[in-house]
């Protein structure tokens, strides 16, 4: 559900990154790409094709398709590509009790972010310091993450948790507080190989299980209390 433009005044968050490719992938893939042309002129062809396979990773891991969002407002869509690493109750600082699920990206899902719901953005935050592991257990407390806050045109606060790796060292998070954000949006990324959470009310009904796979948008996770 969009805002009520004409009664509330919060800005719209603009999507992206929307290109095909995100721009990182050309910043990034022109060093060994350019490697693999100074290689190829000396005659080095097996280390020419291993940097221009490299640039060609690259190019893959920045991908960024369209996809096309199922169910309605109550539907939690995958913030990301990857696998169900974490299903289950957390209890909160309050003592409230929240269902997180989380999604472990590997260096070969696409990275691009998707807001899980629709909503307006209550808080931004950053924390941590560390690059463990993302499947790590500490990793969910200790290493730089993004946490961002939203709460739902139905009053449902739920939070998306964006974690870097052993390898991840770049989080982009594009929304900032008082934006509304359009379910399975684009929002923002994480640099090689991460995390992302998403913690809703406890009564949401979860739809995967550990171990399974998910993609970006186009995947349920869970249904909001009050959805058929």
């Amino acid at each position: 559900m969009e805002p009520d433009t004409q009664n509330d005044p919060s800005p719209v968050f603009v999507e992206r990154p929307t290109e095909p490719v995100v721009v990182d992938a050309f910043v990034l893939g022109l060093v060994p790409l350019a490697l693999a042309g100074c290689a190829a002129l000396l005659g080095w062809t097996a280390i020419a094709t291993l940097f221009l396979g490299l640039s060609v990773f690259v190019a893959a891991f920045f991908r960024n398709p369209n996809r096309v969002i199922p169910g309605d407002e109550d539907t939690v869509v995958s913030p990301a590509d990857g696998r169900v690493i974490d299903v289950g109750e957390i209890e909160e600082e309050d003592g409230q009790k929240s269902l997180r699920i989380g999604i472990f990206l590997s260096v070969f899902n696409v990275h691009v972010n998707r807001m899980p719901l629709a909503g307006r953005v209550t808080s931004v935050t950053r924390h941590g310091g560390r690059f463990l592991a993302a499947f790590n257990p500490k990793a969910e407390t200790e290493n730089v993450r993004c946490e961002l806050r939203l709460e739902t045109s139905r009053g449902a606060r739920i939070r998306v948790v964006q974690i870097t790796g052993l390898i991840a060292r770049r989080i982009v998070c594009h929304p900032v507080v008082g934006e509304w954000v359009n379910r399975g949006e684009r929002y923002g990324l994480i640099r090689f190989g991460s995390r992302t959470d998403v913690i809703l009310p406890s009564d949401a009904q979860p739809r995967v299980a550990k171990g399974d796979r998910v993609r970006g948008g186009s995947s349920v996770l869970a249904v909001l209390r009050g959805a058929t």
